[in-house]
């Protein structure tokens, strides 16, 4: 009776705080992946789109109307000599100059990473182009993914992870290295937009156990704030090595699903981390929130206007 009580109450009280919609790499709209999360028991969730703040408008709006709790982010690609190196920002109340910039110039290198990708497929006889990409994804900031999803579509691999697997992925033929944002210069842009960065599934960086632990004492000494131990990418036992590790050097801990979309990723389920287990509702409200202390700040976090209702009204859903 009590086990079933628990699981009553924490499906009552469900979060995920990495998520991506339309506006990067997801295949739901800002309001339909907000919708799809309410559905789904969320009661938090954060928006943490790649490189772009553009679907934050939208996801704010559709929150409020269904009573949810709604956190701003985005997610940086940070230049790391091993592995994958993404900075969650959380709880932005605006988007600073700073950031900005580094969002213009992650675009623009995303979109020559992908014009070299499709150039490299169409020398092999693959049927693709970036007018092609563009009425498939109108609506999407386009990258990997849905390069992917269109090998998918025309029959050259049965799924996305295996058009990674085969073709996309890092040492694949037709990957392309891209170079990300400077981690001082992100934090900091993070921070002027009232943020808190926050180091995403740090099992990517690509170090072996052995010697993660000083790298993300450097990290935490640099500026990043929050630890994203509870991921799909991670076991059971390795979230709870790395949450263990993380309070050890004064990050607090955070978790999310990297929801791409149904049908996308079958391991990345909204509200839900390592090996699908739910996360637990403890990384809101007793690692994030208490560290979202800056929300008075600015309002306007969206690209190029000012959105002082919507900001508003993430302010009153973090309060009530």
């Amino acid at each position: 009776m009590i086990t079933y009580y628990l699981k009553i109450c924490y499906s009552l009280f469900m979060i995920d705080l990495h998520t991506h919609s339309t506006a990067s790499d997801g295949n739901l709209s800002p309001s339909d992946l907000v919708h799809k999360a309410k559905e789904k028991g969320i009661s938090v969730l954060a928006l943490t789109d790649h490189d772009t703040t553009a679907g934050l408008e939208e996801a704010a709006i559709a929150a409020q109307n269904l009573g949810m709790t709604f956190v701003p982010g985005i997610e940086l690609n940070i230049t790391w000599p091993t592995g994958e190196f993404h900075l969650l920002g959380l709880g932005l109340t605006h988007t600073h100059p700073d950031l900005q910039s580094i969002i213009n110039e992650l675009k623009n290198q995303r979109a020559n990473r992908n014009h070299n990708i499709i150039q490299k497929l169409k020398q092999d006889g693959f049927p693709v182009s970036s007018e092609i990409l563009q009425q498939e994804f109108p609506h999407s900031t386009l990258g990997r993914p849905h390069i992917a999803s269109y090998l998918v579509k025309i029959g050259a691999c049965k799924t996305v992870q295996q058009a990674f697997d085969q073709y996309l992925g890092k040492g694949r033929p037709y990957y392309i290295h891209r170079a990300g944002a400077d981690l001082q210069q992100a934090i900091q842009a993070i921070k002027a937009s009232g943020g808190i960065p926050v180091l995403a599934h740090p099992l990517s960086l690509y170090i072996s156990w052995g010697k993660i632990e000083p790298v993300l004492k450097e990290l935490r000494e640099t500026g990043v704030e929050g630890l994203e131990a509870y991921h799909p990418g991670a076991r059971r036992p390795e979230g709870r090595r790395l949450e263990e590790m993380g309070r050890r050097l004064g990050f607090f801990i955070t978790g999310g699903s990297d929801f791409h979309g149904e049908g996308i990723r079958k391991d990345r389920k909204l509200g839900h981390g390592c090996k699908g287990d739910t996360l637990p509702h403890r990384l809101w409200t007793e690692e994030l929130l208490p560290h979202l202390s800056s929300i008075e700040k600015i309002t306007d976090y969206t690209e190029g206007g000012a959105m002082e209702p919507v900001f508003k009204i993430w302010k009153s859903n973090i309060t009530d």
